[in-house]
């Protein structure tokens, strides 16, 4: 394991990056960007998908040779040809999806790549000692021996964490590390964070989210289109002055027309008694019932892990219970019998996936592709065994054009899309047919504030039309901006529901926590007997 460059005299800031250019084809990612990150600070990099802040990072960890420019560490110039480069350099970089072999433990994963001796045995226990210390100092708690696939999301982002921290990393970067993490996991891993800026190491933080910017960043930096429009000390400025830098106008994140009313609607799904076991015999979904109303959006709120995920696989086809019942349009299914996903989009039900990576899109699937997935042989896609690939790609430069995607080239890879851009796409390819029900796991997981704007408009223009949509997050301030009724779930359960105006944190937290809820907030679920 080659060592860190010994550190500079403190006065010198940790990065300066001069004049970053950096074009893609037609698109400059990067154009003439200046950031300067004092030493032993943490320094938050906001800004819309498609921003340039993932470019200027890749630049700085030697994946991406920009243009022109020059970077300097610890007061230095450096060149940064390679990530080999910028770990000699002490910079270490955890990226927004984790860089690990599944099927090795936490400790081969660590050394894979940076092994201290050619004996394996020899190898694994001299980076055995270097890691406990290492977890002891930064409070990085890893199960060393556990195979990767075996451990939370949690543990996995310490894990990258702590990967970077072994090969020396002094500078670390920290790509929208909190995207999969829950509430309880993001407050442990900001502990984590404060406690490694208080031991001198600088962090760069690329996030979204701007009230984790706000609890967290010591300085922050603004990008939009390519270069840097706000930069300033995160105690002088705001989450309303930063919403409005990233998007070059005011945003509007909160409820809405509070004189929307979803009472009166008729029913459009009823679910009763729905209960599903996994494969390891653990009960995810425990005796569920609810009902959805035209005219609403319901938020089920909870910790993610307590059955959110396998009520929408059920809902929409793609899981069958074990016991419970579920009618839509007329029809009523059991499971001997139950929905598919076919005959979800048959009865204008629709569902967007919590995972738009391994659900919602084939990533090498040009965008046209991946915008009729599940349609592709309805009648206009498909005459006579033949792919209508004309009508396919109107239909998406349509999909793109109406929901706002960037950039609007359907025959542009999935891949190549930003997250948020990701995202639109899928909502677009399923509220595009006027479902009467759409199913939302994650609706703006990872994505900026822009587009968080911009998608809820969008569903809340479906439920203002005569849709109902369910909506799973694991956001509260989601949840308070587009529900109109509160579900919440634990362990398997709807523990209580609520309307919106009674909503409070702490009635959803006490929820949440499977607690009896204050006096007056009733806690009864929808239940329905389809």
């Amino acid at each position: 394991m080659e060592p860190a460059a010994p550190a500079a005299h403190p006065a010198a800031p940790a990065v300066a990056m001069r004049g970053i250019r950096k074009r893609f084809g037609a698109v400059q990612a990067n154009d003439g960007v200046d950031l300067t990150v004092a030493a032993g600070t943490v320094h938050g990099i906001v800004g819309e998908n498609g921003a340039g802040k993932s470019t200027l990072m890749s630049v700085l960890y030697g994946l991406i040779q920009p243009d022109a420019g020059t970077i300097e560490i610890d007061g230095a110039p450096v060149q940064v040809r390679h990530s080999r480069d910028a770990m000699r350099h002490g910079v270490g970089m955890v990226h927004q999806h984790f860089m690990l072999v599944e099927t090795f433990s936490a400790l081969d994963n660590i050394v894979l790549g940076a092994e201290p001796d050619w004996r394996l045995p020899a190898a694994r226990a001299a980076a055995r000692q270097q890691l406990e210390a290492l977890m002891r100092d930064s409070g990085l708690q890893v199960r060393l021996d556990s195979a990767v696939e075996e451990l939370p999301v949690g543990e996995r982002q310490r894990l990258e964490i702590l990967k970077a921290l072994y090969r020396g990393a002094r500078i670390l970067i920290l790509d929208e590390p909190t995207a999969v993490l829950t509430p309880q996991e993001t407050e442990q891993l900001f502990g984590t964070l404060r406690q490694l800026r208080a031991r001198g190491t600088t962090i760069l933080l690329i996030t979204h989210k701007l009230k984790e910017i706000m609890a967290l960043t010591d300085h922050v930096t603004v990008m939009r289109a390519g270069r840097v429009v706000l930069d300033c000390a995160t105690a002088s400025t705001s989450t309303d002055a930063l919403a409005q830098a990233m998007v070059g106008r005011r945003v509007h994140l909160g409820r809405g027309d509070s004189t929307h009313s979803a009472a009166g609607g008729a029913p459009l799904l009823q679910a009763s008694g729905l209960t599903w076991r996994d494969a390891l015999g653990v009960t995810r979904l425990a005796d569920v019932s609810l009902t959805l109303h035209a005219g609403e959006i319901v938020g089920i709120a909870g910790v993610s892990g307590n059955g959110q995920s396998e009520l929408l696989d059920a809902l929409s086809g793609l899981l069958v219970p074990e016991a419970g019942t579920l009618a839509i349009g007329g029809r009523r299914f059991t499971p001997a019998h139950w929905l598919d996903p076919a005959t979800a989009r048959e009865l204008h039900v629709a569902h967007v996936p919590e995972d738009r990576h391994r659900r919602g899109l084939v990533l090498p699937f040009a965008a046209w592709e991946s915008g009729v997935l599940g349609y592709h042989t309805r009648p206009r896609y498909a005459h006579h065994g033949w792919m209508q690939q004309g009508a396919m790609l109107a239909d998406t430069a349509q999909m793109m054009e109406r929901y706002d995607v960037r950039p609007r080239d359907p025959r542009a890879q999935s891949a190549q899309f930003s997250g948020g851009n990701q995202q639109k796409l899928v909502l677009a390819r399923e509220a595009m047919p006027d479902p009467k029900v759409l199913l939302v796991g994650q609706p703006t997981r990872g994505v900026d504030i822009g587009a968080i704007e911009f998608i809820h408009g969008r569903l809340r223009a479906m439920r203002d039309a005569g849709g109902a949509v369910l909506v799973v997050s694991s956001e509260l301030d989601e949840i308070f901006a587009l529900a109109d009724r509160v579900l919440v779930m634990t362990r398997g359960r709807i523990t209580g529901e609520m309307p919106i105006e009674q909503c409070t944190e702490a009635a959803l937290g006490c929820l949440m926590g499977d607690a009896t809820p204050s006096a007056g907030a009733p806690a009864t679920a929808d239940a329905a007997t389809p």
